[in-house]
């Protein structure tokens, strides 16, 4: 049930001055009825979603339970991990060397392999703070359980370096998910993607595999570099004609976003020279136009293997064939439009000529009435103006 507050109000005294009515009202007994948006709100509720103030007020306790538990488990720093940030960390993941970060696994760094560019803002703001729990330099010296030998301080100070170093690896990692066009250089070069970039199936490889499951992920795995999105699928072996048609046309004019600013080397450390600069901005520059150019090419050659191989064009060819040979088949027999006779041609152009003839003399009546109207607008307004002078040579 609703709960009851009674709110404490103090009536003021009446002023000195104030004299009472000598005779009273009558008591008269209204009936007030509800009304106004929160009451129709409320009969809505109640009518179509069986809605009472018991059902409200428990749904509003829930509420407040829920949110209490999520501050507890926030104060605790067990808030939702949103199941990123655990993944296993082999050795050699944790001996990188922070100088080489852009040779790092940027997903690996931050335990969001199984996501990679499918990973949303928060899940990476989370996986990195998880990482950060557990690799900051200080939270390892903080640990209880270290010996005071020299043995141990040597060990400890060991780890320490060790966890630094990745703790730099980690801040790197998020610096380039958590920007956009970093993430979107590091993406273009994603290593898992370079590792199955290239593994397409030959002509000669394909005769023992099936079309759709062989080449569906293969253009799953290019459809994260389109500008255009969502991508057509591959879709199956009975999709119809314009299906097959509108996804080899969208692919022949795929739009890719992907770059390969992250293999761009660097200036020379230590180097002032303008011209080293200039030189390693232009071979980049280069290098990159190459990329794009082989990358264009190798995508270009998939469509075409993909084309060539797809069992459902050659159905619609074979479709198309049988409907011309049915069309052939039928003219042949007579079924088809018959041709106009020469008399009939001939009453069709006459019929012709008699309605450009007609509409020739309408639009020369329609002309002669606009110089008539013309003509009588100019007189008119020589009369008009002739009226004007004689006012003024009255006047």
């Amino acid at each position: 049930m609703a709960s009851v507050k009674f709110v404490p109000i103090t009536v003021p005294p009446l002023p000195l001055d104030y004299n009472a009515p000598s005779t009273s009202s009558a008591l008269v007994q209204r009936t007030l009825i509800p009304v106004g948006p929160a009451h129709f709100n409320h009969l809505r509720l109640a009518v179509h979603h069986n809605h009472s103030f018991d059902t409200f007020d428990k749904h509003i306790e829930e509420e407040q339970k829920r949110q209490a538990e999520i501050d507890a488990a926030k104060d605790a720093g067990l808030e939702d991990d949103l199941g990123v940030g655990d993944e296993a960390e082999p050795d050699d993941l944790l001996s990188l060397d922070p100088k080489e970060w852009k040779k790092q696994d940027q997903y690996a760094v931050l335990g969001l392999s199984h996501l990679r560019h499918l990973a949303t803002p928060e899940q990476i703001k989370v996986a990195h703070r998880k990482k950060v729990l557990k690799h900051h330099p200080d939270k390892k010296a903080s640990k209880p359980g270290h010996n005071s030998s020299t043995t141990a301080m040597l060990i400890g100070l060991h780890q320490n370096t060790n966890d630094d170093a990745f703790f730099k690896c980690i801040s790197k990692a998020y610096d380039v998910l958590t920007n956009p066009e970093k993430r979107r250089q590091f993406d273009s070069v994603d290593p898992e993607f370079l590792e199955v970039e290239d593994d397409i199936p030959t002509a000669q490889e394909f005769k023992n595999l099936n079309f759709i499951k062989t080449f569906t992920p293969i253009f799953e795995r290019w459809a994260r570099f389109s500008k255009k999105q969502p991508v057509p699928s591959l879709g199956k072996l009975d999709a119809p004609k314009d299906e097959v048609e509108g996804f080899y046309n969208f692919w022949y004019n795929f739009d890719s976003w992907r770059s390969f600013e992250w293999l761009d080397k660097e200036v020379n450390e230590g180097s002032d020279s303008r011209d080293d600069k200039r030189y390693t901005e232009k071979k980049n520059k280069s290098e990159r136009a190459r990329r794009k150019k082989e990358d264009t090419a190798k995508l270009r050659g998939l469509v075409d293997l993909a084309l060539g191989l797809d069992p459902r064009i050659k159905r619609i060819k074979q479709e198309e064939k049988e409907a011309r040979e049915r069309k052939k088949k039928g003219s042949v027999s007579g079924t088809a439009t018959p041709k106009k006779t020469k008399e009939e041609e001939e009453a069709e152009k006459q019929r012709k000529l008699e309605e450009e003839k007609k509409k020739e003399e309408e639009e020369k009546v329609a002309k002669a009435d606009a110089k008539k109207a013309k003509a009588a607008a100019a007189n008119a307004a020589k009369k008009a103006r002739r009226a004007a002078r004689a006012v003024e040579d009255d006047s």
